[in-house]
């Protein structure tokens, strides 16, 4: 792989960079929920169908899933400033078509290449951090990256809600895709400006054209029959998944083969990437559902409005950012506990949270909650920035982006999954009383826990490791194969 060169002035302007990808990063993350409490607005304003609905948001998350590696991949083989900005420009032009759509089909087809345009450009954040920043500054970036994502995803409903409110029920969904344009047109000269460019001479590279049609078929068939879980009935559906097995299964074994591979499959084994990737996979399966289940108690079983649902989210988001922040800062002094920590946390949040609901379920649980969820938000920051900073401090800067979308593309696996699993729980307890709206809601959180304490075995079991390889016989094996890991 080739070794970027930066210049002196690219580095000084390294922060200015950064903010940069961390607006791009908010805008393509901040739809993945923001829709979710204008589905009602897009209903009634496009007579949309529910099998349309669902895939206004599956879809989504399965084309920016599928675009993931292959973008990482040609980041780092040509030009991450390239590929990002042809990211933004796809996605702003596609929000543009989405807030124009006269009917579901057209507003479907935009979700899918913005999805397809936020897969290609978010491997190429946590590349260009990798290139940009070193030691305890990249803990920082990566802080700072971890915060945008906690928020982006908890304030989409807040967002979206607000929207709504301002613009009307009947054409203010259009809105909730019209605010990605000025974003992304401003963004867009200053990615120009203050990306770094490529070396001037890279090396030709394989993008692996044999392994990303493998890739993909194994992705799309992993990720179908969990977006759709709800909407495509009867068990046919699951036949998709060892159909993913094989396919994945070839395509590792191409990539052993492969000269220049997709993806560098010697890096999961180093714990700190094959753990962490672990981790990410669980506690996303279980952080995303949790906002998708709780807007369907507030706005569905206790009739709230978008907005209100959206600010219910608040405290998680709050907490979320500022832990983040914090954690990014210190993730380099206590390693992997500081994650364990985190998740420990967003447990007892989690738990307190079950326990606020079975005490006051009607129309005052925004207020019973607010307290537990940010105290849930607060660990959920020591997780993700850290988590991410940890899991990607041994790969080489010239392959982050092919790391990053792999380590991203497991985290849009386990939102699917955890939202298909935590989904069919919740449904199958609501029957349309508001009595059991609380009931699927306190059922559908107990698999989001069961997620959480799977991802926080998975950190617990690093430590364990970590803790081997420091006793005396394999002290010095351990400085070699993991110099940051926090054991």
């Amino acid at each position: 792989m080739r070794t970027e060169q930066i210049p002196d002035e690219t580095l000084r302007h390294r922060w200015k960079a950064l903010a940069i990808c961390l607006v791009a990063a908010f805008m393509t993350l901040l739809d993945v929920s923001i829709v979710n409490v204008a589905l009602p607005s897009i209903r009634s304003g496009l007579h949309a169908s529910p099998d349309g609905l669902q895939w206004i948001l599956s879809g989504y998350a399965l084309t920016f899933g599928l675009t993931l590696v292959p973008a990482g991949r040609l980041g780092d083989a040509r030009s991450r400033r390239a590929v990002f900005m042809a990211g933004l420009v796809v996605f702003t032009l596609a929000s543009v078509a989405a807030g124009v759509a006269q009917n579901i089909v057209w507003l479907v087809v935009a979700r899918l290449v913005q999805g397809m345009a936020g897969g290609l450009l978010n491997p190429q954040i946590a590349g260009l951090i990798q290139v940009m920043f070193r030691g305890p500054e990249r803990g920082r970036a990566f802080g700072s990256l971890g915060a945008t994502i906690g928020i982006a995803t908890a304030a989409g409903p807040i967002i979206g809600g607000a929207l709504i409110a301002l613009a009307g029920t009947q054409e203010g969904w259009r809105w909730v895709f019209y605010v990605n344009v000025p974003v992304g047109l401003i963004a867009l000269p200053l990615a120009w400006r203050l990306l770094p460019a490529p070396s001037r001479t890279p090396r030709p590279q394989s993008l692996d054209p044999v392994g990303v049609v493998l890739l993909g078929v194994g992705v799309v068939a992993l990720l179908l029959p969990l977006v759709q879980e709800q909407q495509w009935h009867g068990r046919a559906k699951w036949l998709l998944v060892p159909v993913a097995a094989v396919m994945l299964a070839i395509f590792l074994g191409w990539e052993r083969r492969h000269r220049e591979p997709m993806i560098d499959l010697s890096l999961f084994r180093r714990r700190s990437y094959a753990l962490g990737s672990a981790i990410a996979l669980l506690y996303f399966a279980g952080f995303t559902a949790i906002f998708f289940i709780f807007t369907l108690y507030l706005q569905n079983g206790l009739h709230y409005s978008a907005l209100m649902a959206g600010l219910a989210i608040t405290p998680f988001a709050v907490g979320s950012g500022v832990a983040a922040t914090v954690g990014g800062r210190i993730v380099s002094r206590f390693g992997r506990p500081l994650v364990a920590a985190g998740l420990l946390v967003v447990a007892a949040g989690l738990a307190a949270v079950l326990l606020a609901v079975h005490a006051d379920p009607g129309r005052h649980v925004a207020l019973a909650t607010a307290a537990p969820f940010l105290l849930a938000g607060l660990g959920s920051g020591l997780v993700i920035a850290p988590n991410q900073t940890i899991t990607l401090s041994e790969v080489p800067p010239e392959g982050g982006g092919s790391a990053a979308g792999v380590l991203q593309t497991g985290q849009r696996i386990g939102t699917s999954a955890g939202i298909a699993a935590v989904g069919a729980v919740f449904f199958a307890a609501v029957t349309g009383t508001r009595g059991d709206w609380a009931t699927a809601f306190q059922r559908g959180l107990l698999v989001v826990l069961a997620f959480v304490l799977a991802a926080l075995c998975a950190a617990v079991a690093d430590l364990v490791m970590g803790r081997r390889e420091t006793h005396p016989r394999h002290a010095r094996q351990a400085r070699d194969r993991h110099p940051v890991t926090g054991g």
